[in-house]
């Protein structure tokens, strides 16, 4: 998940999903939620370019360790060069690459140059404790990966599988004995942005931006196009690689548990629900055969590998729930970003104010603004047949972050029986990304989920959430979220809704 380059089958499969599907939609790029006509000689060149790393790939395959160690491992020996080869979205006015960035690890390396933070190092795990310490990123978060999907695919496997920890904002990948630790930050702006940090000690610690090599799989279409950050489900081998002539899926909240986390370690309880998890394939001529119920309901990972070198022994379950969930909303937010950003930019509407925007121009951020409503409201979610149960505390932790109404409501509150959350909005939008969208495509989206809670949007789509849903999800944004937009204020005032927002006196 957090960086490009993987080892055999699975890099074959990261470059087909770049070629194969930026070479379809080149050919209509102005269609759905692709990039724009202006866009689209770039496309085009990174398009010829992906399919030369495709051959490359093939080399590696082909050629065995040597080879992917020349092509992964640039002779001056940097894993992934920030400004070398196309990247999409670098120009005007998205800027991919411009140095003015505020998202958490942009902030943390300013107070780390400064003297204000220092990250403690430690051999075992370089400076990972430290580094999640200081992004408040709890330690039950931990999912763990043994399919090689990493530039370090040498040092993962079943018995060494990388860790990943994640909050609101970013991610973070450590691998056993790895050189480096991996890292997404969620810009405002700009979306992922991806660093590495060497895991050698220094005396001037430095997360650097690591952009090529990241890109070639983070902007694809698992990501929507953009720079993302997207989950795979695997049938692996017991090296970690994929096994060949099998199916991969992206995972994401739609995805259902039979589908799931495939190359993956799952501890905790789903009752009768199969998954992909904690098992590899074991008869190369039928790989998608794998015995889930095997998998299902593990508490205690040391029998498979030794536990003691992690921060925990578990790869919670709910963890896993919730980081399906938001790889995704990021992804979607960020389109909604780039598609209202590069509309507005266009020749016909530099000079036209917004409500006199043509029609062309108000589709194409309005299509990626519905899509982020829906996904955000959960019209599209797997349902739970059984309750889940994870077992390193994740779900308590998460849940008590809130914010909370007076009546000590919050959409951070689980269900884990029949869907993840108890009130099935996105808590990303409190994120400062979903604040900084911009308009005139914020006002939209806070429109059509104003539409969606007071029920003057009936559509079919939306039928998964009921009255009593839908007049939770309100009352909590209403005392919780500031600066909605007066619609929604009215409406309170009106229906004698209760507003509890901070620096507001509750009424009565």
């Amino acid at each position: 998940m957090v960086c490009s380059a993987s080892f055999a089958t699975e890099a074959l499969a990261c470059a087909k999903d770049r070629v194969g599907v930026n070479f379809h939609r080149s050919k209509d790029l102005n269609a759905g939620v692709g990039m724009p006509d202006e866009y689209s000689g770039k496309a085009r060149r990174f398009v010829r370019r992906t399919q030369i790393i495709t051959l490359l790939w093939l080399l590696v395959i082909a050629g065995g360790a040597l080879a992917a160690r020349v092509f992964i491992y640039p002779a001056h020996g940097q894993i992934a060069v920030r400004n070398q080869g196309f990247v999409p979205y670098a120009d005007e006015p998205i800027n991919y690459r411009s140095n003015n960035l505020s998202d958490p690890i942009a902030k943390l390396q300013k107070r780390i140059d400064s003297g204000q933070v220092t990250l403690n190092y430690e051999p075992t795990h370089s400076y990972l404790k430290s580094i999640l310490e200081q992004l408040n990123i709890p330690i039950s978060s931990q999912t763990l990966v043994f399919s090689k999907t990493s530039f370090q695919y040498k040092k993962i496997s079943p018995q060494t599988p990388r860790a990943l920890y994640f909050n609101d904002d970013v991610y973070v990948g450590w691998v056993h004995d790895g050189k480096e630790l991996e890292v997404i930050s969620f810009d405002p702006m700009q979306g992922a942005i991806y660093y590495l940090l060497d895991a050698e000690k220094a005396d001037h610690p430095a997360f650097k931006r690591a952009e090529l090599d990241c890109t070639q799989c983070h902007i694809a279409a698992g990501t929507h196009n953009v720079p993302g950050v997207l989950l795979r489900s695997i049938y692996p081998k017991p090296t970690g690689t994929q096994a060949p002539k099998s199916t991969s899926f992206i995972t994401g909240q739609e995805s259902p548990l039979k589908d799931r986390w495939g190359g993956w370690y799952v501890t905790g309880t789903s009752g009768q629900q199969l998954h992909m998890g904690n098992e590899v394939v074991q008869d190369p001529e039928h790989p998608e055969v794998l015995n889930r119920a095997a998998g299902a309901n593990v508490l205690d990972l040391s029998s498979r590998f030794d536990t003691s070198a992690y921060l925990s022994g578990s790869s919670d379950i709910v963890a896993h729930l919730v980081l399906a969930h938001q790889t995704q909303m990021h992804n979607l937010i960020t389109l909604t970003n780039y598609q209202a950003r590069i509309a507005l930019h266009s020749e016909t509407a530099k000079s036209k104010p917004i409500s006199a925007l043509p029609d062309e121009v108000r589709q194409q951020y309005q299509r990626p603004a519905d899509e982020l409503v829906r996904y955000m409201l959960f019209t599209n979610e797997a349902p739970l047949d059984e309750p889940i149960k994870g077992n390193a505390g994740f779900a308590e932790q998460f849940a008590a972050l809130g914010p909370r109404d007076a009546r000590g409501r919050s959409l951070r509150d689980f269900d884990l029986h029949k869907r993840i959350f108890k009130y099935p909005c996105s808590y990303l939008i409190y994120s400062e990304s979903f604040d900084s969208l911009p308009e005139p495509a914020k006002s939209y989206v806070y429109h059509r989920i104003f539409e969606v809670l007071t029920g003057q949007e009936q559509g079919t789509e939306f039928a998964t959430l009921s009255s009593a849903d839908r007049r939770a999800i309100l009352e909590i944004l209403l005392a919780t979220k500031p600066s909605l937009p007066d619609e929604w204020r009215q409406y309170a005032k009106q229906a004698h809704l209760e507003t509890l927002l901070p620096g507001h006196k509750r009424r009565g």
